[in-house]
């Protein structure tokens, strides 16, 4: 694919999508507010002699393998969330399938296990390839966020006793 196709006739994906990376399909949000991809690893080792080990996911996570992968040619890179935090990850290449295509795309390696989606996909993978159609999704999810359901039965229950123990908490 050009990296500089005409927008009649670059392909649009959804705000989230399947993935295949190494030989499975996991899902993963297509993030345009992201510059980078990243993606959920576990047991990061790195040899005396410079080799990355990592294995994709964690164990219990249903896309898990335990499949031990390795990389000789890897970087690190300080990544700053939306909330100014940063953090050091290591960066390495991957080759992916997104709507169809085949893409080496560049990912951070990150603990993930807390999002919803095990991999992110950013601006520098799909710029120039894909149009983000935010009204189409690939991914459903049974589950909704139970996490934030005890926060508004919380919040329901005392607003100002809310906003004490997790607002105002935060801004000191």
């Amino acid at each position: 694919m050009s990296t500089a196709q005409s927008k009649n006739q670059m392909p649009a994906i959804g705000s989230n999508e399947y993935i295949e990376i190494e030989g499975i399909s996991v899902p993963a949000k297509i993030d345009t507010g992201a510059d980078s991809s990243s993606i959920w690893v576990s047991d990061v080792e790195v040899s005396p002699d410079g080799i990355l080990s990592f294995a994709l996911f964690e164990p219990g996570y249903e896309f898990y393998t335990g499949k031990k992968i390795t990389r000789r040619n890897f970087k690190a890179a300080i990544i700053r969330s939306s909330n100014g935090a940063e953090q050091v990850r290591y960066r390495t290449n991957f080759k992916i399938k997104l709507g169809g295509y085949e893409l080496d795309t560049s990912f951070t390696l990150a603990d993930r296990s807390k999002n919803m989606f095990p991999v992110l996909i950013g601006r520098k993978t799909i710029t120039g390839k894909f149009l983000v159609n935010v009204e189409k999704t690939s991914v459903k999810h049974s589950q909704p966020h139970t996490h934030t359901k005890h926060l508004n039965v919380e919040l329901n229950k005392d607003p100002y006793e809310f906003h004490k123990k997790y607002i105002r908490k935060e801004k000191k």
